[in-house]
């Protein structure tokens, strides 16, 4: 495997694997404050947002200008950048809105997981099948996640190093996620962690699958067109996704604490590692 391809790829599972670190946070850490995953999250859209729309949109536009043309070439991004978030608008829309992957567990659900206690909740299957369609569900989401990231490090290293940070944050409440029912119906924290962890592997796979697939395609065209969507997809998942969760986390303005701060980081990053 070339080593462009393998630093994107080890990139792409660093950023899988954290959903497992949300399984260890809900077994390992002693009192749930969930004020951490709110600026961590908040922090993570930032980070997103920021260099969506200052750098890879711009990238895709430039690339794109340079082929068809500066008006073509920006018609060809803005379009590509919607198309991201047509593709992700579609795959929420599969699936059903009581398992989405994203929704928040109150601390209550990890204090009692912290203590072992299934009793306090209702029908074990009920409670398990959540938890796997949660897993499946999540791991739909984390496919083509797992190719934004690997394309744009392949492309772009520090885009790369930049998206698989923000993607990894925002795996970290999607463990919990899976953590909390798989482990109420079946009390074992080892299933738990588990089917976390496999969930997040979807992010490597869709990586792996969408390189083999489309690499006798890429030239400068599809990569700018990438860019575009791969823009398109972060800024959806930015405001549907983590947002939304941040603020359920939240208590005061930690979320949009989280949110400038991340901006201002990858702003500061760009002035000084960028050409």
């Amino acid at each position: 495997m070339p080593q462009p391809v393998l630093f994107a790829f080890l990139l792409t599972l660093f950023a899988g694997l954290s959903t497992g670190v949300g399984s260890c946070l809900a077994f390992f850490v002693k009192k749930s404050n969930t004020s951490f995953l709110s600026f961590g999250l908040g922090l993570s859209a930032g980070v997103m947002v920021y260099i969506s729309f200052v750098e890879i949109l711009q990238e895709s536009k430039e690339t794109l200008g340079m082929l068809y043309g500066l008006r073509a070439g920006s018609w060809i991004a803005v379009g590509s950048f919607f198309l991201g978030f047509a593709i992700t608008a579609l795959i929420d829309k599969l699936i059903p809105e009581y398992e989405n992957p994203h929704e928040a567990r109150s601390e209550h659900d990890l204090n009692l997981l912290k203590r072992g206690d299934a009793a306090e909740t209702s029908s074990s299957e009920s409670l398990k099948r959540t938890g796997v369609l949660t897993a499946l569900a999540i791991a739909i989401h984390n496919f083509p996640e797992g190719l934004v990231t690997f394309l744009a490090a392949l492309v772009n290293p520090f885009f790369g190093i930049s998206i698989a940070v923000a993607v990894a944050i925002h795996n970290i409440p999607e463990g919990l996620s899976v953590s909390v029912p798989i482990f109420f119906a079946t009390g074992s924290r080892k299933k738990a962690f588990a089917y976390s962890l496999l969930s997040g592997l979807a992010e490597p796979a869709g990586a792996l699958a969408g390189y083999f697939i489309l690499r006798p395609f890429l030239n400068d065209g599809l990569i700018g067109i990438l860019f575009g969507v791969i823009a398109g997809i972060m800024v959806f998942i930015s405001f549907d996704e983590l947002l939304p969760t941040a603020r359920k986390y939240a208590r005061g303005h930690t979320a949009i604490m989280g949110l400038v701060l991340g901006m201002a980081i990858m702003a500061v990053s760009l002035v000084l590692f960028m050409r």
